[in-house]
């Protein structure tokens, strides 16, 4: 096989999600599947979780089409608010559950069921708290869900606090409206806040992979993927370069492997000897099958990002292995 080779431990995601439903208790708990589960395989992961949690988040309405078809029934959160009509029937016909944020997207919505999204700093999606009331003029109350919005410094406790107060203030507008409401304003930075930021339920994302926000840690809590690259040839150093690079000492034999930056992995973030090229990266060592990564933080520091960033990358051209 010449892609590369990602292991994808259900069984880690699944206790992960076991240790989420531990600390929500009995909220409303949503595993975060966009971006096709950061990387892990959306439809897997669903299905590995599906009985643990009370629904899903997705980014766009593509991502929740693809849950359904692969046979997921529980609700289906879009992030993304519809952006004309052909969106919200989509959602309509395949039961996905819409993010209203605006009056526009409160008009589009329709009978859809739906969450009010409000902007409590982030400035990122949501309508602002003084234009809530015409938005929820424009949507069927009995057609909201929740109101939810996001921290955006979760690791911060007086701008999370602020937030909060916020959201407070909005979540009670909202069940004005329609008393049967939850809300959500944390994510996996919330979660492990804890206490008053749990409100009615929350969402979590990184969390589920074996990760956690910067500023926290994911204290019990297990990574579940590594990326395996395969040997392509040995070679005796020749002198010369190093791939694209002139070599800077005299080298023995050297393993060549199927693996580079066209594969989600960093150019600058040596894997071997020097840079990578495009397809492949040449090493010292002789294994046949080299393990890559095993700790996305570790190579997110190296490559001056974010373990985010990391694990929705290098799976793309990737053959997944799952472990059940």
């Amino acid at each position: 096989m010449q892609k590369t080779i990602s292991v994808i431990d259900l069984r880690a995601i699944r206790q992960n999600a076991l240790n989420l439903r531990k600390i929500l208790g009995n909220r409303f708990f949503y595993a975060v599947v966009k971006a096709d589960a950061y990387g892990h395989g959306a439809e897997e992961v669903a299905r590995a979780v599906e009985d643990v949690v009370d629904g899903f988040c997705v980014a766009i309405i593509d991502e929740g089409i693809a849950l359904r078809v692969a046979g997921v029934s529980k609700p289906v959160l879009v992030f993304t608010p519809p952006l004309d009509k052909s969106d919200a029937d989509r959602a309509a016909f395949y039961s996905l559950e819409l993010t209203v944020n605006s009056v526009e997207t409160a008009a589009l919505c329709g009978d859809n069921l739906c969450h009010i999204k409000v902007n409590t700093g982030m400035n990122r999606s949501g309508c602002n708290l003084l234009e809530l009331t015409k938005v929820l003029d424009a949507v069927k109350a009995d057609n909201i869900i929740s109101v939810y919005s996001h921290l955006y410094a979760p690791e911060n406790s007086a701008e999370s606090r602020k937030q909060l107060a916020l959201f407070t203030r909005a979540e009670k507008i909202v069940k004005a409206r329609n008393s049967n409401i939850f809300g959500h304003l944390s994510a996996s930075g919330g979660v492990l806040r804890g206490g008053e930021y749990l409100l009615g339920g929350a969402r979590a994302g990184i969390l589920l992979y074996g990760y956690a926000p910067i500023g926290f840690y994911a204290k019990g809590f297990t990574p579940a993927l590594k990326v395996y690259a395969r040997r392509t040839q040995q070679t005796q150093f020749i002198g010369g370069g190093i791939g694209y690079n002139i070599a800077d000492k005299n080298y023995g034999k050297l393993s060549v492997y199927r693996l580079g930056y066209a594969d989600g992995f960093f150019r600058g973030v040596p894997l071997g000897e020097k840079t990578l090229c495009m397809d492949a990266f040449i090493s010292n060592g002789g294994e046949a099958m080299k393990c890559v990564l095993s700790d996305a933080d570790a190579y997110a520091r190296l490559a001056g990002t974010i373990s985010y960033e990391v694990l929705t990358s290098v799976t793309k051209r990737s053959e997944r292995v799952y472990l059940r």
